[in-house]
């Protein structure tokens, strides 16, 4: 037998050529000749910066048989990342659906940034916006290419752990140290995900045990703004089959007013949180991971102790949050091959909230469970399944907004690959909603490779969202001054996106252009009432987001510069109706640069964020925010076998109080005593800490 390795018509010599089990390695023509037997001859081609190929080709007595294999280049950084987020869990660059991965390595950078919570991680992934909606006790959601944060569905290993919606303080309550990469679907994702995902999703997925020894580590840190976080992580296995990890933390913030005026620009928090994991795995196929959680938070902010509002009382912002969680994921591989995969999960969350002489004490339920299976026929890889969800809400003083909804549904999707370098993935989801009725989510995605360093990634998808009383305006102000919700109709969304990928070692650059289209999406209006002068309606019109997106990393061993710019244009109902704006906090143009660069036992990182003109609502003060830039540093450093980092965030000091006042002259009509926050409030900040491996 005779293999000739080449590639772009080339020959590729040093090739490591597997025949029947010997290997050779080609030399500068980029062949190797080996005597084989007659019958089926298994070959496998193997060289660094190309994809790995395996055929099977069958020769004959006396005959010498001349093999001619065509490599491509490795497509991706990541070539070895495996998805989850998209069902069939395949390799990252094998996704016809575009999902972007935050990998560990960024998941550990920013833990030394923030390891109280997600938000920043969040935050400096492209085309996500962490937008503060509760300027008092810093609540704040994800935004996923403009649109607004309910429509975005965060889950832990494909889990609602947080809630059907997680809500603008659930966010700043998920602590990072276990996580081993986040990975983010943009658009809408209903067809895999149900009628909370019709902005994306993300799935925090969690860190491994590893297979021998035990991981033990301790981080400490401190803040300049009075913030301590101490968190415990401890893994390792238990017998041959089992194995776990656990992360546990005490998160503490002390309350700030930097411009003095007598309102809380960073609020005081306590937080305990735990949460365990177990693995088990047979080696065959069958795998079990059990999830628990526990977690309860004080959080204060309003009027700082002995000072009032302009109206001249004290007005305090207060919320205690206690949320406990369990779920299960089992998977199974069956005697044809197939995958059976289960998973289900139950969340219960309590919350008193306090807005000046208003109470409000409510209890969120989410039950889930779902149940899959997995296949291949030929070309096609399928899965096929059901799911149901249940989401209960009861609030004690205000019984109006008492609501339970149960979703059952079923969902199917085939990936084809018709072509070597083409695949088309098509998926669909029928729910049947308890209270809004019956919903069909269809998405359709195609990945085309032009060439070897290219691809090309086609999505479009509709959803749709079944109104609650929580939006980012009723999350500010709670619920007491809302009125009763009126015949209210399911918000519709459709997407549609398209990306170009050119990766060639050690430089990966993607753009983006996307659109998508909202109909009947909630909105709050005045409602002509003294006592619940807030009105929760569907907006007459479409709520309309464009933009572009672009992102480039040049990745060397111990050097990385990533570099990203989105620009976004969406638009909506004005408030009264007959005429269209701007939709609030979303910025025209927004871009980061990042550097991290290994010097011996060190490793420094420089950021720099630009943040451009965004629309701003009932401000007093101005109509749109300014552009401003935010940069930082971060210095870390090998001790041992721990690390001590020091961390700059914001060394400009922007912040938005040095503009205009946080607190408006008058409580405005939705009662409302502070605006929008579209700039820093906490100004510069630093901490620093260890991160203690024993």
């Amino acid at each position: 037998m005779r293999v000739e390795v080449r590639a772009d018509d080339a020959p590729v010599p040093d090739a490591d050529v597997v025949i029947d089990g010997v290997t050779y390695r080609t030399g500068p023509d980029g062949v190797v000749a080996a005597p084989v037997r007659p019958g089926t001859v298994d070959i496998t081609v193997v060289k660094e910066g190309f994809a790995p190929l395996t055929s099977a080709v069958t020769v004959a007595a006396g005959q010498a048989q001349r093999v001619l294999v065509d490599l491509e280049e490795r497509p991706s950084f990541e070539e070895e990342v495996v998805v989850t987020a998209t069902r069939t869990e395949t390799r990252l660059e094998d996704q016809p659906m575009r999902v972007e991965v935050v990998p560990g390595e960024e998941v550990q950078e920013k833990i030394m940034m923030t390891p109280g919570d997600v938000s920043m991680l969040l935050n400096e992934t492209n085309g996500l916006r962490v937008q503060t909606t509760s300027p008092s006790l810093g609540g704040a959601t994800v935004r996923i290419q403009g649109l607004r944060g309910r429509y975005t569905q965060i889950l832990a290993d494909g889990l609602p752990l947080y809630g059907g919606q997680t809500g603008s303080i659930g966010l700043l309550q998920i602590p990072p140290m276990d996580l081993g990469q986040v990975e983010v679907i943009k658009g809408v994702a209903s067809a895999l995900y149900g009628m909370s995902a019709i902005g994306g999703v993300v799935n925090l997925v969690s860190r491994r045990p590893p297979a021998k020894g035990r991981e033990r580590e301790i981080l400490v840190n401190g803040t300049s703004h009075g913030g301590t976080d101490l968190v415990n992580w401890l893994a390792g296995p238990l017998g041959e089959r089992w194995g776990y990890t656990f992360v546990g933390g005490v998160h503490e913030q002390q309350r700030s007013d930097l411009d003095e005026d007598g309102w809380t620009d960073l609020p005081t928090y306590r937080r305990v949180a735990a949460r365990p994991r177990f693995f088990w795995s047979d080696g065959t196929g069958r795998s079990l991971l059990v999830a628990l959680g526990a977690m309860g938070e004080e959080r204060r902010g309003g009027t700082t102790p002995g000072r009032q509002a302009p109206d001249g009382r004290p007005f305090a912002e207060d919320l205690d949050t206690t949320r406990v969680d369990g779920g299960a994921v089992w998977r199974a591989t069956t005697a044809g091959g197939r995958v059976l995969s289960t998973r289900g999960s139950a969340t219960l969350q309590r919350h008193t909230r306090t807005f000046g002489a208003d109470l409000e004490e409510d209890e969120h339920q989410t039950l889930f469970g779902e149940a899959s299976m997995t296949g291949t026929a030929g070309r096609h890889t399928w899965v096929a399944g059901g799911a149901v969800q249940s989401d209960r809400y009861r609030a004690r003083q205000l019984p109006r907004f008492d609501y339970t909804h149960v979703v059952p549904g079923v969902f199917a999707q085939d990936e084809f690959r018709p072509l070597r370098r083409f695949t088309v993935s098509g998926s669909a989801r029928l729910d049947a909603h308890s209270e809004f009725g019956a919903f069909l989510s269809p998405r359709i995605s195609a990945l085309v490779r032009p060439a070897a360093a290219w691809s090309l990634r086609l999505s479009a998808g509709r959803g749709y969202f079944a109104p609650t009383p929580f939006t980012e305006e009723t999350e500010a102000i709670g619920l007491t001054h809302v009125a009763p919700l009126g015949a209210l109709h399911a918000e519709r969304a459709d997407s549609v996106s398209a990306d170009l990928t050119w990766a060639r070692a050690p430089l990966e650059a993607t753009a983006t252009v996307f659109y998508s289209r909202v109909r009947d999406a909630l909105a709050v209006q005045d409602s002509g009432l003294t006592d619940v002068p807030v009105a929760v309606v569907n907006a007459e019109g479409r709520t309309l987001t464009r933009g572009t997106e672009f992102f480039a990393r040049f990745h060397r061993e111990g050097f990385d510069v990533i570099a990203t710019h989105m620009y976004l244009w969406s638009t909506e109902p004005a408030p009264g109706g007959g005429r269209r704006r701007e939709v609030p906090l979303n910025p025209r143009h927004a871009a980061t640069f990042d550097l991290l660069k290994q010097v011996g036992p060190a490793r420094i990182g420089v950021e720099v964020f630009y943040t451009g003109r965004q629309a701003l609502d009932d401000n007093p003060f101005r109509r749109a925010g300014f552009p401003h830039v935010l940069y930082g540093g971060l210095i870390d450093w090998a001790v041992g076998g721990s690390r001590v980092y020091v961390n700059i965030e914001n060394m400009g000091d922007v912040r938005q109080t040095r503009e205009h006042p946080l607190v408006k002259p008058v409580r405005g009509a939705d009662r409302r005593w502070t605006v929008d926050a579209w700039a820093p409030l906490e100004g510069r900040t630093v901490n620093a800490g260890v991160r203690w491996r024993f």
